[in-house]
């Protein structure tokens, strides 16, 4: 094992760590073993859809995977019936059992166009949650204090502003922890919100008298805003299932000021070679030239070569030379109805926009045009030619038929 560069690549991006001498004594320890190092990553599956925010851990498991070591992916289908209240100022409404076992299919299929399949172990932690007994249950929960408890923020804060707390919240961290002594997992992943739960992991480990797991902490990634956290429910998010050419799109509107991180978050690429990309920014390169590989970049890992060549076609083509793509999308429109409305309900149903309000806001700022032309009202669309197209924005183009 080459440990200074696996460091150098498992630190790439991370928000915290455990000290970097106990990691690499963790590694010396498994090469001593002769064995790869056992990742674990725990998932709730009550969000299934994926965007490349939620990526960041997978791609780093990933990284390390190509390392040659194993991810063991736990969903998390028994304490998923609980829900963990991280950040939430109230308990969360408990999953049914139907529920986790869909919204755990949905997670399979996605996840594993990030990590190796041939090195990766789902496992649901019903395994060895289902079957403990009450006494089991009382002696897991002797392992932490209230007092303890009462550290997190989120528990801390409804606490003291005399909000409810159920008793259950206080076994999802106990859980989760018991989930890493369960796997005897070495390396524990998460996102910066769940550092009491991955912690508490350690501990436990410790007192059920396991070498205690190192951890690593991603942050949470801005969205295509450049403020807040990349999310769905905000629409500044690009999905992992998105196809190429929307999500090459997306990833040229990310802010010049996050290029780099999106690269350390988002991407496979080596930390030497992000060096050399901070040092063309810092020489005064165009960003854009920049971002345009960062869309390629990003639009490969989850799309073929070819599909990413095609999406970096089509955006130069439409945003850089302003020109309708041969291959641009159809919508089909009912004469019959009211054609200005009918392109409005046609628009809509591309999932590229939230809202009619906003479309029509798009309509009134000026940013459509209709045959080359500027419109800025649907409703000024009342008939349709045979080539008639319709462009959003600088590169969102449709034929309308």
């Amino acid at each position: 094992m080459d440990i200074e560069n696996t460091l150098k690549i498992m630190l790439k991006g991370t928000a915290a760590h455990t000290e970097k001498e106990e990691i690499i004594e963790k590694l010396k320890s498994v090469e001593k073993e002769n064995r790869p190092l056992r990742i674990k990553l725990g998932l709730d599956p009550s969000a299934p859809d994926i965007h490349i925010g939620h990526a960041v851990v997978l791609r780093k498991i990933k990284q390390l995977q190509d390392l040659g070591h194993e991810a063991i992916i736990i969903i998390g289908d028994f304490t998923g019936m609980i829900g963990d209240p991280t950040g939430k100022s109230k308990t969360r409404k408990q999953l049914t059992k139907e529920q986790v076992e869909e919204n755990a299919k949905t997670y399979m299929e996605q996840i594993f166009k990030v990590l190796d399949p041939k090195k990766t172990t789902v496992k649901f932690n019903s395994e060895w949650l289902g079957k403990m007994t009450f006494r089991d249950v009382i002696d897991l929960s002797c392992k932490c204090t209230v007092a303890r408890m009462l550290e997190r923020d989120d528990f801390k804060n409804r606490y003291e502003s005399n909000q409810p707390i159920a008793v259950h919240e206080f076994f999802y961290p106990l859980m989760q922890a018991y989930d890493s002594v369960a796997v005897k997992a070495d390396l524990e992943l998460g996102g910066t919100d769940q550092t009491f739960n991955i912690l508490m992991g350690r501990n436990i480990q410790k007192d059920f008298g396991q070498e205690p797991q190192i951890t690593l902490f991603m942050p949470i990634i801005e969205g295509l805003d450049g403020v807040n956290k990349m999310s769905k429910s905000l629409g500044n998010y690009i999905g992992v299932n998105e196809d190429a050419n929307t999500m090459f799109e997306k990833v040229m509107k990310v802010p010049d000021n996050l290029i780099i991180r999106y690269f350390e978050l988002c991407t496979d690429v080596h930390p030497n070679d992000i060096e050399k990309i901070k040092e063309r920014l810092e020489a005064g390169e165009n960003p854009r030239n920049i971002k345009m590989e960062l869309a390629y970049t990003i639009t490969e890992l989850y799309h073929t070569k070819q599909e990413a060549e095609n999406a970096k076609e089509h955006f130069i083509t439409a945003y850089t030379e302003q020109k309708a793509p041969e291959d641009i999308p159809v919508l089909t429109i009912n004469k019959d109805n009211d054609i200005g409305n009918a392109v409005l309900d046609a628009i809509l149903t591309t999932g590229k926009y939230q809202s009619k309000g906003e479309i029509k806001r798009l309509f009134a700022q000026g940013a459509v045009k209709y045959n080359g032309e500027k419109v800025t009202d649907f409703k000024l669309i009342t008939e349709l030619t045979g080539d008639s197209i319709l462009q959003i924005g600088k590169g969102n183009f449709y034929k309308l038929i």
